[in-house]
């Protein structure tokens, strides 16, 4: 099974199902999935370099919520922040959005997740600074995710944070030490306020809504090693869609059945929903047009490469040129040798 027979399945029942909810970058992603490696996104003419023969193929939709695509672009990405690497503790700090403020974030979903960016990445900020372990600026990733394994609506952004910092003032690297960055209490008290005060003075918090708010939040930090497994984590979420082909099991009797690992028990479980359902679970994760789920902050930012170097250069880092990533190559079924691109057209395949 994969998620583009599904759609194709179910398309029919899901449209008369939630066509007045669907919002229309949901309706361009679900056509983009079902239109994937066929002639619906265009064909391309390859010939073979030992024999000529030739051969039409369809493309890929490239949509970045099609779980089918963006496949080099992960690996591109992966390969990029192994250059940032630093021989350091690496932290994952989970910044996680409640359950009252869902309705609220599905509403106003680019206010909301930019709101949520900012004000997590200056409760990191502000810890790095004040904390007398580091008493530094700090750099880290950030990636917005909007979904929970049983692919529920549940926004939180997840940053990956080198074990050290910049002292601007002294002009030193401050490296932490010991296996501990922040306290997730502490960080969920001032995360808190900071949302909700930006929250408010962009008129989206009523009162009852605030009244209606928990006490304690959840920030989860812990450390991840060097960092690398972190990143890895982090990449097969980026590029690709919120579920694996290999996660859908069945589409029976007009239900579909997928499976996920559960965080509590790490046993494996399954959920089974009818079909037009599953797909608006899927759909529910599109994120508003050119909104960026991945950001970068401080001394690992795109306009901080100087600072990052002189980091490198001060913790002896031998950083590796970057290799390109392979992208796969059709090979001629009659010789078996590569096959190389002479055209793309929308035409139907001969």
């Amino acid at each position: 099974m994969n998620l583009s027979d599904i759609a194709d399945q179910y398309a029919d029942r899901f449209l008369e199902k939630y066509s007045q909810r669907l919002l229309p970058s949901q309706l361009k992603a679900l056509n983009a999935i079902r239109g994937c490696r066929t002639p619906a996104s265009g064909m391309t003419l390859l010939e073979c370099n030992g024999c000529q023969f030739r051969e039409q193929k369809p493309l890929s939709c490239g949509h970045r919520h099609c779980n089918r695509c963006q496949n080099t672009d992960t690996s591109e990405w992966l390969q990029r922040q192994r250059q940032k690497l630093l021989p350091v503790e690496y932290f994952m700090v989970t910044f996680t959005l409640p359950a009252q403020l869902r309705a609220l974030a599905w509403q106003h979903q680019r206010q909301v997740y930019d709101l949520l960016f900012r004000t997590a990445a200056d409760t990191l900020k502000q810890f790095g600074a004040n904390s007398k372990k580091l008493d530094a600026d700090l750099g880290m990733t950030g990636v917005l995710h909007t979904h929970s394994r049983r692919l529920d609506y549940h926004p939180h952004i997840h940053f990956v944070v080198p074990g050290g910092g910049i002292n601007t003032r002294r002009k030193e690297w401050r490296k932490l030490t010991g296996h501990y960055l922040f306290n997730g209490k502490n960080l969920a008290m001032v995360f808190r306020a900071g949302l909700l005060r930006a929250l408010d003075e962009q008129g989206l918090l009523s009162l009852s809504l605030k009244t209606r708010l928990p006490k304690q939040w959840v920030v989860n930090c812990k450390r991840v090693g060097k960092g690398l497994p972190a990143l890895e984590y982090l990449s097969r979420y980026l590029y690709r869609g919120v579920i694996s082909d290999n996660n859908i099991l069945a589409s029976k009797r007009g239900k579909v059945t997928f499976s996920y690992l559960n965080s509590e028990t790490g046993k494996k479980e399954t959920r089974t929903l009818p079909g037009e359902d599953f797909l608006w679970l899927v759909l529910k994760h599109v994120l508003p047009k050119r909104f960026r789920r991945l950001r970068d902050y401080g001394f690992l930012h795109s306009n901080a490469k100087k600072q990052l170097s002189l980091v490198q250069l001060v913790l002896n880092v031998m950083v590796k040129a970057v290799e390109p990533v392979i992208r796969p190559q059709f090979k001629c079924r009659h010789c078996g040798a590569a096959m190389k691109h002479i055209a793309f057209s929308f035409l139907k395949p001969t």
